[in-house]
């Protein structure tokens, strides 16, 4: 059986990598399709080092990410209890629901801290009461806040 042969994608492919992984097939895959449609690189050491450094620009650029999602999570956690209000009627029943985006505005009102609907995460909640909401920033910072539904 011949040796696999290293390439440098150019483009994303399924089931292979992304474009500028450096991935190891067979050669006749190699050979015959992926350099042939320009998928594919021969590995030299110049394209190495490319493939080096956007590497380390993406390790870069995901630690920035992080740690602005960090300082995120600190402006949310140093609010603390968020109080909403909302129409209520009979048994705390509450008229429509709390959502995502309600969530959303209020962190944006009191810690002035720009959270996408998206990423929160809040069971359905038609009572006045006290709640706690999941918000996602990074996959690696989580945070949970406690809000409290008032009658307005």
């Amino acid at each position: 059986m011949a040796k696999p042969v290293q390439l440098v994608l150019t483009k994303d492919v399924r089931k292979l990598g992304k474009m500028g992984d450096l991935v190891q097939v067979a050669p006749g895959y190699a050979r015959n399709y992926l350099v042939p449609q320009g998928i594919g690189m021969q590995v030299n050491p110049g394209i190495l080092k490319q493939v080096e450094r956007r590497k380390e620009l993406e390790r870069q650029r995901l630690a920035e990410l992080k740690a602005g999602a960090e300082t995120q999570a600190a402006a949310i956690t140093a609010v603390g209890k968020l109080s909403i209000a909302k129409q209520a009627g009979d048994k705390d029943a509450i008229f429509g629901t709390i959502t995502t985006q309600d969530l959303a505005e209020a962190l944006k009102s009191l810690a002035n801290v720009e959270v996408d609907k998206r990423d929160i995460t809040v069971e359905d909640i038609k009572r006045l009461g006290e709640y706690t909401a999941t918000i996602e920033l990074h996959p690696e910072v989580i945070v949970n806040i406690e809000f409290e539904v008032v009658a307005s």
